[in-house]
């Protein structure tokens, strides 16, 4: 199965491309991960231009699970500059819960952000081609980089409002739904973990700084055509 973009696994071609080893060239980025520019996009959702991606930008955590450890500011290769396509992303499924146009109760600028997660009867991959009034904490948490203001009005609301529906012994938990008056008893380490690295990333730009500063990380990326000041 070849692994190709746009999704969370941008990191699996910056690994490879690092290795000191069995290092891959950047025809394998290129014909791979970016489908020879297949994954562009280009389209405006909501007044919000999104360079890369699937229709209305998919579920958030294509945003996240790379970039806890790959530094988005400034970063820039031929396909995007990947700060401008990660807040797009985000823009864009945070107004789309705004425009709610399936109706679910609670969405609005305080309670927003679809991603996998689990739901009710199950799982799935929560994004506005596939909503079905699942909202993730996680994904306007770990969203705190791009969107400062309206994550941090979500968590505090999640937090101060929703309070001990979503609040328990280890963090929020992983999903809601306020249409079917549902709320998870699970706690998922991939959707926890994310909060936890961004909030610091958006903090201090700690496991940011500390990724790319690897000269391993700085060479393979080099070679795959990214450019920035960390690198």
């Amino acid at each position: 199965h070849q692994v190709k973009g746009r999704n969370e696994a941008l990191i699996v071609y910056a690994s490879a491309a690092s290795s000191n080893t069995d290092s891959i060239p950047n025809i394998v980025y290129h014909n791979g991960w970016a489908s020879n520019g297949g994954m562009r996009n280009g389209n405006s959702y909501y007044g919000i231009q999104l360079p890369l991606g699937p229709a209305l930008g998919g579920p958030l955590f294509f945003a996240h699970y790379s970039f806890l450890g790959i530094n988005p500011n400034s970063l820039t290769d031929v396909y995007a500059n990947y700060f401008t396509q990660n807040t797009a992303h985000t823009q864009i499924n945070y107004n789309y819960c705004i425009a709610n146009p399936k109706g679910f109760n609670g969405y609005s600028n305080l309670v927003w952000g679809l991603t996998a997660s689990d739901e009710q009867n199950g799982y799935s991959a929560h994004a506005p081609d596939n909503d079905n009034g699942t909202i993730s904490p996680t994904a306007a948490i770990s969203s705190l980089p791009y969107t400062p203001v309206e994550s941090m009005n979500a968590l505090k609301f999640f937090y101060y409002t929703l309070g001990d529906k979503l609040w328990k012994e280890y963090g929020f938990i992983d999903a809601f739904n306020l249409t079917n008056v549902w709320f998870a008893d699970s706690f998922l380490a991939i959707d926890q973990g994310p909060q936890i690295v961004m909030i610091e990333n958006y903090r201090s730009d700690l496991l940011w700084n500390l990724f790319m500063s690897c000269p391993e990380v700085k060479r393979g990326m080099k070679q795959l055509g990214f450019q920035s000041p960390n690198l």
